[in-house]
């Protein structure tokens, strides 16, 4: 395999297997890491699956369970990424493009502001717990839902 040929799934899972074995792999229609049943769920018909799934697999190996601030979970993000790209990315000969790693922190940091928006105001709160924000402006607060995955859900509680 040349240094452009990106490994087929069936390969690349098979290698992972071999050299994590105490993750299990697990196809589906998305990507994550699910630390509670120590699994990567991974997309085989995506396009960047490879980068992808090694993004998820640098969860694991950085043993990434949990965060208690969403800023957290951004570092988390960009942590994985770099080991994707750094190390594993070179062992099992996947090139990950510096445009992937920032066009996926982007929907992350996407994320955090609209979590962070006051919705009285609009303007940039911070967060004060777990699922909690202030607003700096108007001093609203408001609880978020976890909205990873679904849709953002911001209730005022004052």
């Amino acid at each position: 395999m040349d240094a452009t040929t990106t490994p087929s799934t069936d390969s690349l899972i098979s290698q992972l297997a071999a050299d994590f074995p105490d993750i299990a792999f697990k196809s589906k229609d998305t990507f994550e890491w699910d630390a509670s049943t120590a699994t990567v769920l991974y997309d085989p018909t995506d396009t960047l699956y490879a980068e992808r799934t090694l993004h998820e697999v640098s969860h694991a190996a950085l043993k990434h369970t949990s965060y208690d601030k969403d800023i957290d979970l951004i570092a988390m993000e960009r942590e994985a990424w770099q080991l994707a790209k750094t190390s594993l990315g070179p062992k099992y000969n996947v090139n990950i493009a510096a445009d992937v790693i920032e066009d996926d922190l982007d929907t992350y940091r996407d994320w955090l502001h609209a979590r962070s928006t006051c919705p009285s105001c609009e303007a940039t709160g911070i967060q004060v717990k777990k699922q909690g924000y202030r607003c700096v402006s108007c001093q609203a607060s408001w609880r978020v839902n976890e909205a990873r995955i679904c849709a953002l859900r911001r209730h005022l509680t004052q």
